[in-house]
Order: C-alpha cells, then sequence, then structure tokens
C-alpha cells in the first residue's frame, strides 16, 4: 500500500526541523564527540560494537577508547551508511538501539527521550551531507581498513616459563623443568606470553638467581659429556675462555657478543683456574643476565635485526631459542630476503621441535590450566580424576596436532566427529577403549559431539564442580573462538543463582531465566546464555545423558556414612536450542550445529588467526595490524584453512623490509 503524500511530506517537514535543529546544535561550535558520542557511550554500544566486540559482525564499529577527538568526529560522520537518506525515520542508527527493530542488545536508548532527541537531531544532520562531505564521511571506513597509525612493539620480552624450561634444555640438555619453582604466570589477553605482564617482581628474580646457580652446577656433573667447552678441560689451552665465551654467549644470548661482553665474561673466566669451575661461573652469570632472560623482539642495531628474528621466529614457532642452523641463517642474511624467511620458516616448521611450539599455543588457547586444577564433588563424579585430567588435554593437542601436521581443513576443529583418547576417556565417553593409548576413535552420532565442543576437556573446563555452567560455556565460545570480548558484570552483582532444591527440581535455563527479568543482566546474558544451554546433556566432566541430570547429595551425620553415601539423580527433560546473537542464521538445536556454524562462519575462521596473531606478537592486535591480519586470513582461506599456510603467512606480514614494504608473496596453493 502507497503511503499518502501528505504523510510523507509530513515526515520529510518533521525532519527538517531536526535538520534545522543539527545545523544549529552541530555545527561548529559543538561537536559529535561532545553531543552525540556520550549519548552512545551511555548507552554502552561501544562495549559490544568493536572490533573484538559481542556484536563485531555487524556494520557498526566504535572508534578505540584512546581515539583522538578528530578520529572520532570522523567517526560521527560515517555514520552517514547508517542512515536513510530519504526516510530518516526508517534509519538503522535509529531503529536499533531503540529496539524498533530487533536488536540483539535489546533497548539501550529509550523512545521519546532527550538521549533520543539527540540521535535524531544528528541523524537529520547527515542527510544534509552531500558531494564532497559526503564523500569525506565515507572515507572513514575505507581508512580504517587499510590499517592506520604504527604497531606497537617491544625491544625485549621476557622468556615465559615453558619458554625458559625449553630454552635452558636446548642450552644446556638440562632434563629438569626449574621454571616448575617459579611463581604463577597470568593469562593476559588469553595468554601467557602478553609483554605488558612479563616484568620481573623481586621474587621471579630471586628465582632466576637460584635456578641459574643450580643449572651451572649441574652444567659438568660428568665433566664436558654436553659438549659445552670448545676446548679439553685439562688442556693448557689460552684461548679456551675466549672460546667458551664466544660460542656459549651467542647462543645464550641468541645474538654475537659485544666487545666488552666478551672481555667482562672473558676476565670472569679467567678468575678461576680450573676450565671447569670458570666456565661454570660464566654459565650462572649469563643465566641471570636480562641478555638471556629477555629475548630480542626488535632493536635499532642493524647487526642484530637478523638475530632478533631468528629469536621471533623461534619462540613463536618453537616455543624455544634458535638453534644453530637458524643463527647462521641470521648471519648470513638469509633471514633479510622474502624468499630465504618463507624457506626457513618451512624448514622450522618441519622440525620436531614445531610440534611442541603448536603444543604450547594450544595448552593456552585452551586453557588446559582450568582442567589441570579442576575440583569435581567425588561421588557425584567418580570419574574425574588428575589422570583423567591429564588425559583430557593431551587428546585436545592430539586432536589439533593431526589436523595441523597433516594438513587437514582446520575447521573440522569444530565439525570433527572423531577424537584420540585413552581408556580414561573411553569410559567417559561410554566408547569402547581403543588398541593403543590416543587412537583415533568415532563418536557415537546420537550424542552429536563436534569437535572441540564436544571434547571432555571443553565440557570439563567449563563447567563448575558441582555441575555444569552454561554461562561459562557460552562465554567460552565467544571469547575464544569468536574473539569477542563480553564485558564483565556490573561491580556490586550478585551472580549466584538460587540453589536447586530436591523438592523443586528445575533445569539450568529455568534457573537462569532469571537473567532475562535483570535488566542488569539481561544484556549480556542474553548473548551467552543460549550458546551454553546446547551443552546442557553434557555434565561436568563430559559425560551425555539423554536428559539434563541432577544429583542430590543426602545429609549424613556419621562422617563414614556419609563418605560412602550415593547422589540421589533426577532426570530432567532439556531445551538445547538456542541462537549465537550477531551472527547470521545462527539458530542451534544441538552442539554439532554450533560446530558447523563455527566452522562455516568468518567471524570464527578470522578469530584463529587473530589468536594466533596474539600469541605470536605478546599483545592485542591493533588498527595498524589489519592489513597483516585481512593477508593472513585470505592466504588462510585460500589454502582450505590450512593451519601452516596461516603460520607463514603471519610470519611474512611481522616481517619489514628496509623499504618499509610487507614481506608477502603470493602462494600457488596444493590442496590434497
Amino acid at each position: 500500500m502507497r503511503t499518502p503524500v501528505r504523510v510523507l511530506n509530513l515526515g520529510v517537514q518533521i525532519w527538517a526541523v531536526f535538520a534545522a535543529t543539527a545545523s544549529g546544535v552541530f555545527g561548529q561550535q559543538v561537536s559529535f564527540s561532545l553531543q552525540v558520542f556520550p549519548v552512545f557511550e551511555k548507552a554502552g554500544c561501544p562495549n559490544c560494537h568493536n572490533p573484538n566486540g559481542v556484536a563485531s559482525a555487524t556494520r557498526l564499529h566504535f572508534p578505540d577508547e584512546d581515539a583522538p577527538k578528530p578520529r572520532i568526529e570522523a567517526f560521527g560522520r560515517s555514520l552517514v551508511d547508517l542512515v536513510d537518506r530519504n526516510a530518516p525515520d526508517g534509519s538503522l542508527l535509529l531503529l536499533k538501539p531503540t529496539n524498533r527493530v530487533p536488536h540483539g542488545g535489546g533497548v539501550r536508548i529509550a523512545r521519546n527521550s532527550p538521549e533520543e532527541a539527540t540521535l535524531k537531531a544528528w541523524i537529520a544532520y547527515l542527510t544534509t551531507l552531500s558531494g564532497s562531505e559526503l564523500a569525506g564521511a565515507l572515507k572513514y571506513k575505507q581508512e580504517e581498513a587499510a590499517g592506520r597509525g604504527v604497531a606497537p612493539t617491544a625491544v625485549l620480552r621476557r622468556l615465559t616459563h615453558s619458554q625458559y624450561n625449553n630454552t635452558v634444555h636446548d642450552l644446556l640438555h638440562e632434563a629438569s623443568s626449574p621454571a616448575g619453582q617459579f611463581p604463577l604466570e597470568d593469562f593476559v589477553n588469553g595468554f601467557k606470553d602478553q609483554y605488558e605482564a612479563l616484568s620481573i617482581s623481586p621474587i621471579q628474580g630471586e628465582a632466576y638467581a637460584l635456578a641459574a646457580e643450580r643449572l651451572a652446577a649441574n652444567a659438568f656433573r660428568r665433566g664436558d659429556s654436553r659438549g659445552l667447552l670448545a676446548c679439553k678441560p685439562d688442556a693448557a689451552d689460552s684461548t679456551c675462555g675466549a672460546r667458551f665465551v664466544q660460542s656459549f654467549g651467542l647462543r645464550a644470548f641468541r645474538r654475537p657478543l659485544t666487545v666488552h661482553e666478551m672481555a667482562r665474561y672473558g676476565a670472569l673466566f679467567s678468575t678461576q683456574k680450573d676450565v671447569i669451575k670458570g666456565a661454570q661461573l660464566v654459565i650462572e652469570a649469563m643465566l641471570q643476565s636480562p641478555n638471556f632472560l629477555f629475548w630480542l623482539d626488535e632493536t635499532p642495531n642493524p647487526q642484530w635485526k637478523p638475530y632478533a628474528t631468528a629469536s621471533r621466529l623461534s619462540y613463536f614457532l618453537w616455543n624455544t631459542m634458535p638453534d644453530d642452523a637458524l643463527l647462521n641463517s641470521a648471519a648470513h642474511g638469509e633471514l633479510s630476503t622474502p624468499d630465504g624467511l618463507e624457506r626457513v620458516a618451512r624448514r622450522m616448521l618441519a622440525d620436531p621441535k614445531a610440534r611442541q611450539g603448536l603444543d604450547e599455543f594450544v595448552s593456552e588457547w585452551l586453557r588446559f590450566d582450568r582442567v589441570t586444577t579442576a575440583a569435581r564433588e567425588r561421588r557425584m563424579f567418580p570419574l574425574f580424576s588428575r589422570e583423567l585430567a591429564t588425559a583430557m588435554t593431551e587428546e585436545a593437542k592430539r586432536f589439533i596436532g593431526d589436523l595441523v601436521w597433516n594438513d587437514r581443513d582446520f575447521t573440522e576443529a569444530f565439525t570433527a566427529n572423531h577424537s584420540f583418547i585413552n581408556s580414561d576417556l573411553a569410559a567417559v565417553y561410554k566408547v569402547s577403549p581403543p588398541a593403543r593409548d590416543f587412537d583415533r576413535v568415532e563418536f557415537p552420532l546420537k550424542e552429536d559431539r563436534a569437535g572441540l565442543l564436544g571434547q571432555a576437556l571443553f565440557l570439563t573446563l567449563t563447567s563448575k564442580p558441582e555441575g555444569t555452567a552454561p554461562t561459562g560455556r557460552g562465554l567460552f565460545v565467544r571469547e575464544q573462538f569468536l574473539c569477542q570480548h563480553v564485558p564483565p558484570p556490573p561491580p556490586g552483582v550478585d551472580t549466584n543463582l538460587p540453589p536447586v532444591e530436591e523438592s523443586r527440581p528445575m533445569t539450568n535455563r529455568d534457573r537462569m531465566a532469571l537473567h532475562a527479568t535483570n535488566k542488569m543482566c539481561a544484556g549480556c546474558h542474553s548473548l551467552i546464555d543460549p550458546i551454553g544451554f546446547a551443552f546442557e546433556k553434557f555434565d561436568a566432566i563430559g559425560m551425555y545423558h539423554d536428559k539434563a541430570q541432577l544429583l542430590f547429595m543426602p545429609v549424613v551425620q556419621d562422617a563414614v556414612k556419609a563418605r560412602s553415601a550415593k547422589p540421589r539423580e533426577v532426570y530432567l527433560d532439556v531445551d538445547t536450542t538456542g541462537v549465537i546473537t550477531g551472527l547470521k542464521d545462527a539458530r542451534f538445536t544441538n552442539p554439532r550445529e554450533i560446530g558447523e556454524l563455527l566452522a562455516h562462519t568468518a567471524e570464527c575462521q578470522e578469530c584463529m588467526v587473530k589468536q594466533v596473531f596474539r600469541y605470536m606478537a605478546g599483545r592485542l592486535e591493533t588498527p595498524a595490524d589489519r592489513p597483516a591480519l585481512h593477508r593472513a586470513f585470505e592466504d588462510f582461506r585460500n589454502s582450505h584453512f590450512r593451519f601452516k599456510e596461516m603460520l607463514v603467512s603471519l610470519v611474512m606480514g611481522r616481517e619489514v623490509s628496509p623499504a618499509g614494504k610487507d614481506f608477502h608473496v603470493a602462494r600457488n596453493y596444493q590442496t590434497q
């Protein structure tokens, strides 16, 4: 039915009034950043509408928190892209935040409020843009996509605990793991290698000193069986000390020593008449030096730049120090050309040490620590043990390793109907144990297990000691597999749900209906809880049940009888349907459908690239990194999602030639 002309004219007249208001309010004297942006901030829009927010799939991305005023002003004008210039009332910029059309975040700006009036006035102003002003407004998004600014870099990055253990193993052939005695590491941005968290506390410094002393004392316990010395300890060789300092120092500092360093450590060696004791003293001193504890990420010294590249490659791909071949590549300029760099990266990926590098990334990305430190009510989950938790981590490493090293489509990480298990896990999965530990086993189709989402690791680390946690499971999917940050609950909000009483059992979906009625909770929980509901047929150790299993422990006064008392089991029908708000066609009825959805969603595919980049760079991505990330994603996709090709692309994008051009070589991918 056609809209009467008089009504249409009335609408134009109304918006003309707003336009007149806008011309006065949003002219030269008052800016978008002062008048309109605070409205969006108060509504919480930037929390979700950003490259790593739960609304990252939409066209609306707010500027970074530290964006300068001119950038915010440019963003404000770019919103013309969300304005219907012929019918301003139908603009998405108005309809979405007021929830006139379905909005994942619900009502963010109340209708007929002063905030809505401010927004309408800005929309009216945007309808007046034309010519060069309109072209300039639309240029903002082009500039954002192209990347801007300079990516932050760290000159030095401290060894993580796993890097420390691997490095002393390769440097000294040390079998122990001394970093196991160091203070615990923190996860920042999802990983333990983020340089903003890698300072050295006094306690950490003391731990390094004790470790250096023990490692040096142990280095020659059986003579020089480890081949550390370049001369025989009993030989009267006046150059022995200098040769040892030079060769060991090159490997320990991952670069050639300076003249002053050679003199200083040579003098230290010479304080001991015994060659072994002199070498031990040098080892102990070098292992406490910042040049050992921190590896070069960047350097202004042109002679050391190839060695910084070697360290970046080795700690990214191997999680340990460069080997002799890599140091030789640095010395002979092989890392300074695109062809040479790619050749070296592929050689490193073919080395067995690349498997330990991948395992470390997987252990941090999938948060193995949450499983290895998990606790379960023994009477409710009698199968759970430290051995089972360790098997869960091994299963995930074998599963991902099979995809990577056999050049399979990495999206199968979310869709595969198989895994690699031992007899302990077979009991959880209710399948026959494999002939050999961690052989491949197919899952029963009726359980709808799918890739990582169907494995006991994910289902256990996202649960609580006494039962499942839909919020935790949904949050993990958002953060680890979609790279979407969900804001924490407001201070003072009680996050505890009412306990389930045996006289009135209810499902988690019923219990968590409280989130939907509480305005302070609904905004975020509506984005994560519906994802977690899909896994409610899997208990807190990943075991499948046709119905939701509730376990009620009997109250027994006698301590001996209490230990042997068995819980009463109650089973309830569950609704496993849900939706991943913000993604297109994202409704599902079971975990397998979630896996298929993630596997074929660009946001998930791009998240894999982001996660590896964060691990590689030791920081979050910035606008300056967008071109490199985009190229890595394109290479990943064009290779049919072969993980190694993505690694090589990220390496090539990270290194910069003297001319300032990215090392990026178009490659022809051969698919199996």
